[in-house]
């Protein structure tokens, strides 16, 4: 065999060529093709995973440790409520050498300084136990009442201060029914707009103040023809439009 016949194509018809040249053209389409949809399928980051609030929801802590939240509002709890939801934690069991409800040889040198200086020893804080026992919307006279039913527990007579009265409010002005008069009614009342009584005019007034005061301010809660609930001013009182109604009456006797 000569060297010729050993380097003979592989290629020895015409379709065998065709073949090959298309071959040559697809197959690097084919991995262009590819390429480009691996590119554009990987995925792209959430940028909502960068905002502040979903960083600080990722490093929160894992656990969160809280002393004796309220079991009310701030003020309105009970010596009950607040000794359960805050003191229970450490008096219970005696965590930290706290005084255990009820033992009266533990109590016994703290009821001695006397109540006032254990509420600041509370309000301060002391040793293990933070100021306000860990609760700081506690007020005063809530950890007052708190220091006073477990002392007594423990065999202590203090005396619960008296709630302090609670303030006298001003008693409301009496609603002026000129400057109602003046600020909705007269819109209508002062040129007898509608069909409405003017203002003065008795003949007009009569047949309204026949069916009696109360009847006519009912008319306006209500409405009446052209006039609109409480005149179109749905912030009026009832007590307002009583004041307008006797001011108009009043004017027109």
């Amino acid at each position: 065999m000569d060297a010729h016949d050993q380097h003979q194509s592989f290629i020895k018809t015409p379709q065998q060529l065709i073949v090959v040249i298309l071959l040559a053209f697809l197959v690097p389409i084919i991995g262009i093709i590819l390429l480009v949809q691996l590119v554009l399928n990987v995925a792209a980051p959430d940028p909502r995973t960068l905002t502040a609030e979903a960083v600080a929801e990722r490093i929160q802590p894992v656990a969160r440790l809280e002393f004796g939240a309220p079991g009310g509002a701030a003020g309105a709890r009970s010596a009950d409520q607040i000794v359960k939801t805050v003191c229970t934690a450490c008096h219970q069991a005696g965590v930290a050498n706290a005084p255990k409800f009820g033992d009266a040889a533990a109590w016994a040198p703290r009821i001695k300084t006397g109540l006032s200086a254990m509420v600041q020893t509370v309000i301060k804080g002391k040793g293990a136990m933070p100021p306000k026992a860990g609760d700081a919307s506690l007020t005063e006279a809530e950890i007052q009442s708190a220091v006073v039913l477990m002392a007594n527990q423990a065999g202590a007579k203090f005396k619960e201060k008296p709630a302090a009265a609670p303030a006298k409010t001003a008693a409301a002005p009496a609603a002026d029914g000129k400057a109602v008069y003046d600020k909705v009614c007269f819109a209508c009342h002062a040129q007898s707009v509608a069909g409405s009584p003017k203002l003065g005019d008795k003949a007009a007034w009569a047949p309204r103040t026949q069916t009696g005061l109360s009847a006519m301010v009912q008319s306006v809660i209500k409405g009446k023809g052209a006039m609109p609930p409480k005149a179109g001013n749905p912030s009026l009182s009832d007590a307002q439009i009583r004041a307008a109604v006797e001011f108009m009456v009043s004017q027109s006797k």
